[in-house]
């Protein structure tokens, strides 16, 4: 059985071979966030970025369906912690358009936001974010997951 997850002691890789898997991994993830945290999950389309906020969600306490924000670009859940904003930037040209999305509100209001393609919100993501990097296996339906904090990509 694999160690347990603590905010002081976040960096570890994963391999999980299940939707299953990647939200038992989820759930460790979801302990360990607080109010006004950054959760920058970076991987190609099809990685499991959005299979793996489901996961948190469904922690937190969501029940209802979670859908990837590609073209709404953020959706927000009510969890009986805090509000979970998942935001896909993949169609955002330019950091500005994160701030005027309300990114910057969502965090000094307490929300925990899970950002996909954080990379395009510039020196928006803070020094301090959980950064989720989702590669895929070599083995079949296999993905790596790397979980660190207080890196940028």
């Amino acid at each position: 059985m694999a160690e347990k997850v603590t905010l002081a002691k976040v960096a570890f890789s994963r391999t999980v071979r299940s939707v299953a898997e990647t939200w038992r991994l989820a759930a460790e993830v979801a302990a360990l966030l607080e109010p006004g945290m950054v959760l920058a999950l970076h991987g190609d389309l099809g990685a499991g970025k959005t299979t793996f906020v489901q996961g948190l969600g469904w922690e937190l306490g969501v029940r209802r369906p979670m859908t990837s924000p590609t073209f709404t670009l953020a959706v927000e859940y009510q969890t009986p912690r805090f509000k979970l904003v998942h935001m896909d930037l993949y169609r955002i040209n330019d950091p500005e358009e994160l701030v005027s999305m309300g990114f910057c509100e969502y965090i000094e209001n307490g929300a925990v936001v899970a950002v996909e393609w954080p990379d395009r919100a510039g020196d928006l993501i803070p020094e301090n974010a959980l950064h989720v990097r989702i590669a895929l296996s070599q083995e079949l339906e296999s993905r790596e997951i790397t979980v660190e904090r207080s890196k940028k990509a």
